[in-house]
């Protein structure tokens, strides 16, 4: 189920981490968060100042779905391509 929030869609879950809980939280290191928003894994739901914000739940989902991929020897941009085939 997704909800609509003012700072875009969120899941069931709703909760907002910075980059830098994502990388301390799912430790994984602030630069490989940010190449992942920037290779389109994670989506910024909103900001507060200059801090991004992404839901947990779909970053929490991304990232075993990535690990698996990666398990098996995939590259990212292959991850990527796949994952976000419509």
């Amino acid at each position: 189920m997704r909800l609509r929030h003012s700072m875009g869609t969120l899941s069931k879950e709703g909760k907002l981490i910075t980059s830098k809980e994502i990388a301390d939280k799912f430790n994984i290191s602030y630069p490989t968060v940010t190449h992942y928003t920037n290779m389109g894994f994670f989506t910024v739901v909103g900001k507060r100042g200059n801090k991004r914000l992404y839901d947990e739940g779909e970053v929490r989902s991304c990232l075993a779905k990535i690990k698996e991929k990666v398990n098996q020897g995939y590259p990212l941009r292959l991850i990527r391509d796949n994952l976000f085939k419509v």
